[in-house]
């Protein structure tokens, strides 16, 4: 009886071993991601095995290696690691055809397996942006058009107005496993977008380091405008003056033409005009009037007008001396009021405070008599307490 038991204890604890090796032998996998024409790696595991082969297969379920055995021609597919516990290949210039689920297999009785889905990230072509004609007239309509392909996923487009982000449309459609994804931008022109860069940035998962992006400058031409600039505020006989017109416009409008009152300029000795400059060598009464200067381009004309009024030295100086005196006359006042004020309210805060001793005496005096002799009392109690505290 007792050979009996310890055959049966012996038979359960093999078959305990037996089981735990079963459970052990389960092939360990994991799924992977990798970006297209890179090298994916699949590693097939089993804790425990009785030398027992593993097999990895493709999608197509095509063998790719039994043991360290290769199967399939396939020049892109090494073996990486091979043990009784471990399968590991890789797949080198992976494309998108490679995606899919691949199978390792362990061959027990019955066989075990496990599957490993292989992502494959299709990268984003740089985009290009169409629709931009140059030169752009100013008031026009135009549309900036980004397309870029071969993503997958779909990939994210931005625009950028020199460095801020503005809105686009956005399109997606797909071909094939991959995405072409388009960005509209409509704009209306004016002067101010001239020399202003749009920027068509993509994003993307696969675009790990950096990202794609292709920038346009616009070259906007319109009608020119006119500014005057002068070198002095107040110009006086006898002194040096510039006056320097300042167009804008694309193409730029050169030469300018200078005029006073409606005619040519009438001294040109005095009168210098070197490129869009105006200079006065030395200036008197008769250069007074308004002069103007226009700049013409292709797309239009415009002008600015300066009115110039000399000033004598001599009634500067005398209008100067004036407001000075008028000036110091106006402070003198001020300050003159300011004394009075403050006179008065500290003769109106300390008024009533000298009383006779009359008043002294009044504050809880019924008639006149009484105060009196209240004052004269509270004298004498004072003159008391000032001889006591001597």
């Amino acid at each position: 009886m007792m050979v009996k038991q310890h055959m049966l204890f012996t038979l359960y604890s093999i078959c305990g071993i037996v089981l735990k090796g079963a459970q052990g032998q389960v092939p360990l996998v994991q799924n992977m991601t990798v970006t297209e024409g890179g090298t994916a790696n699949l590693t097939c595991r089993v804790e425990h095995n009785d030398n027992t082969s593993l097999q990895w297969s493709n999608p197509a379920q095509q063998t790719l290696f039994f043991g360290d055995k290769k199967a399939l021609r396939d020049n892109r597919i090494e073996l990486v690691r091979a043990t009784s516990q471990e399968l590991t290949i890789s797949i080198s210039e992976v494309s998108l055809s490679d995606e899919g689920l691949y199978t390792c297999s362990l061959f027990t009785m019955p066989v075990k397996t496990a599957k490993a889905f292989l992502t494959v990230l299709g990268v984003p072509k740089k985009p290009e942006i169409n629709g931009l004609t140059k030169p752009v007239l100013e008031g026009d309509h135009i549309t900036l058009t980004c397309v870029t392909s071969g993503s997958k996923p779909a990939a994210d487009v931005r625009w950028f107005k020199n460095e801020m982000e503005v809105k686009g449309a956005k399109e997606v459609n797909a071909s094939g496993k991959t995405f072409t994804v388009k960005s509209s931008l409509r704009l209306h022109v004016n002067r101010d977008d001239d020399g202003v860069a749009y920027t068509c940035r993509v994003d993307h998962v696969a675009l790990t380091a950096t990202h794609e992006e292709t920038t346009q400058v616009l070259e906007v031409h319109y009608a020119p405008y006119v500014e005057i600039r002068q070198s002095t505020n107040v110009p006086q006989e006898g002194q040096y003056l510039k006056l320097q017109c300042v167009p804008k416009g694309n193409p730029s409008p050169d030469p300018v033409l200078w005029t006073k009152d409606g005619g040519e300029l009438p001294d040109m000795d005095r009168m210098i005009v070197d490129g869009r400059d105006l200079t006065f060598t030395s200036l008197n009464k008769t250069d007074n009037g308004t002069y103007r200067c226009e700049a013409t381009n292709h797309l239009g004309t415009s002008h600015a007008e300066f009115k110039l009024v000399i000033y004598d030295p001599n009634e500067l100086k005398r209008a100067t001396d004036h407001a000075l005196i008028g000036g110091i006359v106006a402070v003198v006042v001020f300050a003159t009021l300011c004394l009075i004020i403050v006179l008065g309210r500290y003769l109106a805060r300390h008024k009533g405070t000298y009383l006779t001793n009359e008043a002294k005496g009044a504050d809880d005096a019924p008639d006149a008599d009484t105060a009196i002799i209240n004052a004269d009392g509270n004298h004498a109690h004072a003159e008391e307490k000032k001889e006591y505290f001597i």
